[in-house]
């Protein structure tokens, strides 16, 4: 359990106003990028502090419960990064807002959330697979990675805030023995996370970009080590149907239902330790080889 990275998190996720007003139905605020290899800033981390922008200017009582974003350019790792938001609308229920990431004057990221007071209803949730081996039982992916000589690889996986168990072998290395674009991976916060719920769920959207698109190189035959390998995430998409516990065991069920034209789709339901359905996800992307 490495805090430090918690630490750099959460220091990432504290976002400060901005004093200069961006109208008189938006706020602005600003806020870091953390370290990655490649200079280019993590797609997760944008999407925690958009939401984390939004939350800022919504009623405390109304949570979030979907978000739709386009990732637009690449974010640069040593360049802040400023949010606007727009104060869509309030309404008796929902609140949506409009949130811009800009870097050097130029938006890199898009989304728009809604929120909503907690109501009761009618409640149906797709089952938790019950054929998952315990996060316990599995080795993490410090332990697995320590078998790959990549440093570059390493440097940003190792660097993550989350115990991170994956149950079919990471493609770091050969391809998928099964042509199945099924993945499941146990994740957990390291070390216990404020209470704050809207927090949890930015870190939660953080941790749902991790490996969203890796399904689709599962059932192409594909590893992130296979030459010429080009991805990079187009939208962005997570509807939270319960409160998170971001810093409790998680299970994340992928699949790729349908790749083409260069791009590839993810989907994912993220389920608590005890079978609650808390998120759905989707993600589309660029995936392109030399030859195909």
């Amino acid at each position: 359990m490495n805090d430090e990275n918690t630490r750099d998190l959460l220091r990432t996720l504290d976002l400060h106003p901005v004093s200069e007003s961006a109208g008189p139905e938006a706020e602005r605020f600003s806020g870091p990028s953390q370290y990655k290899p490649d200079g280019r800033v993590f797609g997760g981390q944008v999407l925690a502090q958009c939401i984390v922008a939004a939350t800022r200017t919504v009623d405390p009582g109304r949570f979030i419960h979907s978000m739709h974003g386009y990732f637009l350019r690449a974010g640069d790792v040593a360049e802040s990064i400023d949010f606007g938001v727009d104060r869509l609308r309030d309404g008796g229920s929902f609140s949506a807002r409009r949130v811009q990431a800009y870097q050097k004057g130029k938006p890199i990221m898009s989304m728009i959330a809604s929120f909503q007071l907690d109501q009761p209803g009618y409640e149906h949730a797709a089952p938790m697979p019950d054929d998952v081996p315990d996060p316990e039982d599995l080795p993490d992916i410090a332990e697995l990675l320590g078998r790959v000589n990549l440093p570059h690889v390493t440097d940003w996986v190792l660097k993550r805030p989350f115990d991170y168990r994956p149950v079919e072998a990471p493609l770091y290395g050969r391809p998928a023995p099964e042509r199945s674009s099924l993945q499941r991976i146990w994740f957990r916060g390291q070390g216990q996370l404020p209470g704050d719920r809207g927090l949890h769920a930015a870190i939660l959207a953080y941790a749902s970009d991790f490996s969203l698109l890796e399904p689709t190189l599962r059932k192409a035959g594909l590893t992130w080590l296979t030459p010429g390998l080009r991805m990079a995430s187009i939208d962005h998409a997570m509807w939270f149907h319960r409160p998170v516990r971001a810093d409790e065991w998680m299970l994340y069920v992928q699949e790729s239902p349908s790749a083409e034209n260069g791009r590839g789709l993810g989907l994912g339901r993220i389920y608590q330790r005890d079978g609650a359905l808390l998120a759905t996800v989707g993600q589309q992307g660029v995936v392109r080889i030399p030859e195909v």
